[in-house]
């Protein structure tokens, strides 16, 4: 990859600026080296690496804006692409809800590069998934994942005096094992942004004792359950939740925080007391970049405390037709929970349904937040405190909401991502009371 020191980007976009004739321009560089490996049925299937820098450009007249990419850069090349730019802006209708390039930003620097991740070999990612296809084999399973990691540095400048530069890393690895009849399976799945706080090894461990565990599965009838759900299992939902927390739509009747006759569930208890939600870039373990796709500064910020509703989101028109200050929306998710271990949670628990793991998750009522989606890899009868026997999967229809105002216990949060999964998470496992299965499904 193109490493642009901090210097060097600066230097670039500068160069960029003096080549514009536009009433403004703003200006993103890029650079992201990634690298992955698949394996299935035991045996590695695809391995590769790739490279990108890119340079996005964004030129106003007025309230008119044009935007192109380029990733040449060669001074011939820059001056094409900011002239076309120009261009669209020109052609382009006015924007009745134009605003103007941020002015400078106080970003504060957030950790969130990590050498053990940034130079990951293709060695080492073998080590990972040869792992991963012992412990499956050692429980007569066959694997199937993927290991994929990436280094990104992005710089921010406009023609305002806006300046901002970050560089990032991330590393993830998901693993399904399946029992070699095919009626077993069982998931796992690791997230960070350091390579060296992975424990890949354990997550297909996990996998292929819960592949095994989850033979011979039984049908049980669909209804309301006490159901344990593990991180993996409650992620997407959660999220569904914060990333809707916005404001305009709140206020304009078309969300689960608008109340009946107009307002917003702003200030007011929306679910259980012990939940409380964050997004701060700098939560350790689960750091982030120090701004919005916008460019404005992401800083901590309380969303739901003790289950009282304490923020919402509001663009910038927004919340300048508002008159309040814009929030940007939350640059993660982070929950707070107990100090339960997952197995001390199923140990509390009379009767009760273990899931493993949702999958397409899909909305139904964006008024009640009312989902539908699936369990798989693993689902499980708890009785007496101890898992009996598995359970075929089945299709469910819950809201978060309701889901978290029928909480039971939390355990420790954990770091999670899941299949939809957008924003870095930590989140608690969680027993919920009247969780609701709608039909059972044959797939394992």
């Amino acid at each position: 990859m193109a490493q642009f020191t901090e210097a060097e980007a600066r230097a670039l976009l500068e160069k960029v600026q003096k080549l514009s004739r536009a009433d403004a321009i703003e200006l993103s560089l890029t650079g992201t080296e990634s690298g992955n490996i698949r394996w299935a049925r035991n045996t590695v299937s695809t391995a590769g690496r790739t490279d990108n820098l890119a340079l996005g450009i964004r030129s106003h007249f007025g309230r008119k804006v044009g935007a192109t990419t380029c990733n040449e850069f060669d001074d011939a090349a820059l001056e094409r692409a900011v002239r076309r730019a120009e261009e669209l802006a020109r052609l382009a209708p006015e924007d009745p809800e134009y605003m103007a390039p941020l002015g400078a930003q106080p970003y504060r620097p957030v950790h969130s590069f990590h050498e053990s991740t940034a130079g990951l070999s293709a060695e080492q990612r073998a080590q990972v998934c040869g792992e991963s296809i012992a412990a499956a084999k050692a429980k007569q399973g066959v694997a199937a994942g993927f290991l994929s990691h990436n280094a990104t540095w992005v710089a921010l400048a406009n023609s305002n005096g806006l300046w901002g530069y970050h560089r990032q890393t991330g590393v993830n690895l998901t693993v399904t094992v399946r029992t070699e009849d095919g009626l077993g399976s069982g998931f796992g799945t690791r997230d960070a942004n350091d390579f060296a706080r992975l424990d890949a090894a354990a997550a297909s461990r996990i996998a292929a004792e819960k592949a095994i565990a989850s033979r011979d599965a039984r049908a049980i009838e669909p209804g309301k359950y006490t159901v344990i759900l593990e991180p993996a299992a409650s992620v997407d939902l959660l999220q569904q939740m914060v990333l809707q927390m916005d404001a305009r739509n709140a206020d304009e009747g078309r969300s689960y925080l608008s109340k009946k006759g107009g307002g917003t569930k702003l200030g007011e208890q929306l679910v259980d007391e012990r939940v409380t939600i964050i997004s701060d870039p700098r939560h350790p373990g689960a750091e982030t970049g120090p701004w919005s796709a916008d460019g404005r500064p992401q800083e901590r910020r309380v969303w739901i405390e003790n289950g009282v509703v304490k923020q919402l989101a509001y663009s910038r028109y927004w919340a300048e037709k508002q008159g309040v200050p814009p929030v940007p929306g939350p640059a993660n998710l982070v929950m707070s929970g107990g100090t339960a271990s997952l197995e001390e949670l199923i140990r509390g628990t009379e009767r009760g349904v273990l899931v493993t793991r949702t999958w397409y998750i899909r909305p139904v009522d964006p008024q009640t937040l009312l989902y539908t989606g699936l369990t798989r890899d693993g689902t499980f009868y708890i009785e007496g405190g101890k898992i009996k026997h598995a359970v075929k999967n089945f299709r469910f229809n819950e809201s978060p909401v309701i889901m978290l105002n029928n909480l039971d216990a939390l355990g420790v949060p954990v770091r999670v991502r899941n299949a939809e999964t957008a924003l870095t998470s930590v989140i608690p496992p969680m027993r919920v009371r009247d969780f609701t299965f709608t039909s059972l499904s044959d797939a394992v």
